[in-house]
This record gives structure tokens, C-alpha cells and sequence, in this order.
């Protein structure tokens, strides 16, 4: 598996690994900014943005090992990582096999209870087939503060406070990436996020938290650091499951610090 990837900058190496959305242009709102202090390297998982998928059911572990393996192939042995939702999910499974080096997972999933699982699963799905339905016309739709916030509440803080430019390619990759519904199965139905002991993982870890996440509510964030107690935990305040769409400043200063 041969993954597509950008870089950019010079520096110590960054590897980017996103979430469900538009692949490595998820990242979009703040690469530059991260790529004017360090090189930064991201890249599309397999299913996403220009990497084709891979055969067979996907899981975590299927997408952790195409990383893993990209991290070899590129020559990057401890290099640091910073993941956004599934891809904060994946950063922390690379930390915890050992792989990487410093860690900042934003809004990770893999620590929900039964409960919460569920209501991820019934409304999350629902929001992927609506984007999809309205596929033609979220151009127009994103344009617009009122339509932009109905769409976009439940991924978003202030989404009224948002631009097109920001969340229109995480939406259309929802609608248009090939494993999008597998990836939705991976999280829904595999298994939940596995913890390192103290001392077990390779470098810092830093799990950045939306207090207002919709998504991965917030509650999950001390399960998250309790499964990796080597883990600092930061609040972002008003912000919900994009850091780098809500809080683009800060997400840059908490990845660079974390990182460094």
C-alpha cells in the first residue's frame, strides 16, 4: 500500500493523519501554519482523498499498519504524529505499539461506552447520508450563515462563524471518499482503543479535547487518559469536534508544543 502524501516546510518531521472527511485536506486550515515552523508530512488513508483503498474489511489496526508502514518506507523512525478523530485514534495506536514518537491525538475516537457507541452510530450515519443527499448543492448551502450552522451543528462550536472554504472539502470527502462506510464500521462495530501502561509509549502524549465535541463528547477524554496515563490532557474551550476548523490558532500552538 503506497499511501499519497504532501510536505511541506522544513524542520523536524510532523506526519498528519486525519479523520473521516476530505483525507490529508482536512488539514487545510492550519498545514501552513504548522509547515512554517517544521516539515510537515500528510497523509491520505487508504479510501481517502487520492490513496486507493485497500482490499478486504477495513479495521483500525488495517489503517494504523498502512501508517506504520508509510513511516518505514519514508524513513521516518520517530517521527512525531498528530491525528484528528479517527486519525487521533490511529496516532495513539502507533503510540502504543511503539511506532512514532511524540503523539498529540485531537478528539480521538475508541473510548465511548456501549451507550455512547450507539448514539454515534444512529446519528453520525444520518449526518453522512444527508451530506451525500445534498451533495450538488452544499456549495451553495455553506455559502449561507443559516444552512451552513443547520449542517454543520453538530460537527461545530460556532459553525455560523465558519467559511465554506474551511468545512467544504471535509464534506464532500464524506460523501465522496470510498471508505467512508467502512471506516464507519471499523469504529462502530470493531473494537474500542486499547491503552498503553505508564512508561510504555515512545515520546509525550497530548490529547486535545473540544469541551463542546458533539461527536466524541467529552467525557471520553478521561477514559482516553486513563487508557494512556502518560497523556496530558488540554481543553479547548468553544470548540467542537475540529479544533482546526474552531479553534485554528490554538490547535497549531498545542500540535507545535506538543511535538517539539
Amino acid at each position: 500500500m503506497s499511501l499519497h502524501y504532501v510536505r511541506k516546510g522544513e524542520g523536524s518531521p510532523l506526519l498528519l493523519v486525519h479523520g473521516l472527511g476530505a483525507g490529508l485536506r482536512s488539514w487545510d486550515p492550519i498545514i501552513d501554519d504548522l509547515a512554517a515552523q517544521r516539515e510537515v508530512i500528510a497523509v491520505d488513508l487508504p479510501g481517502f482523498g487520492q490513496t486507493t483503498g485497500l482490499p478486504g474489511k477495513v479495521s483500525i489496526a488495517m489503517l494504523a499498519d498502512a501508517v506504520a508502514q508509510f513511516i518505514d518506507e519514508q524513513g521516518l523512525d520517530g517521527v512525531a504524529t498528530a491525528g484528528q478523530s479517527m486519525g487521533g485514534r490511529i496516532v495513539l495506536e502507533l503510540a502504543r505499539r511503539g511506532i512514532g514518537g511524540h503523539t498529540v491525538a485531537l478528539d480521538p475516537g475508541g473510548f465511548w461506552s456501549d451507550r455512547e457507541l450507539a448514539v454515534f452510530s444512529r446519528t453520525l450515519r444520518p449526518s453522512i447520508a444527508l451530506v451525500r443527499a445534498l451533495r450538488g448543492a452544499l456549495p451553495t448551502l455553506l455559502s449561507n450563515r443559516v444552512s451552513r450552522t443547520a449542517l454543520l451543528a453538530q460537527f461545530s462550536a460556532h459553525p455560523w462563524s465558519l467559511t465554506q472554504q474551511t468545512v467544504l472539502p471535509d464534506l464532500l470527502g464524506l460523501a465522496d471518499s470510498p471508505a467512508t462506510d467502512a471506516a464507519m464500521d471499523a469504529l462502530t462495530k470493531g473494537p474500542k482503543q486499547q491503552g498503553a501502561p505508564l512508561g510504555k509509549v515512545p515520546g509525550r502524549v497530548t490529547i486535545g479535547w473540544g469541551s463542546r465535541d458533539l461527536v466524541t463528547v467529552p467525557r471520553q477524554a478521561h477514559r482516553a487518559v486513563a487508557a494512556f496515563p502518560d497523556a496530558t490532557l488540554h481543553w479547548f474551550p468553544r470548540c467542537g469536534h475540529f479544533p482546526q476548523w474552531d479553534a485554528p490558532k490554538e490547535a497549531v500552538e498545542l500540535i507545535l508544543a506538543g511535538t517539539d
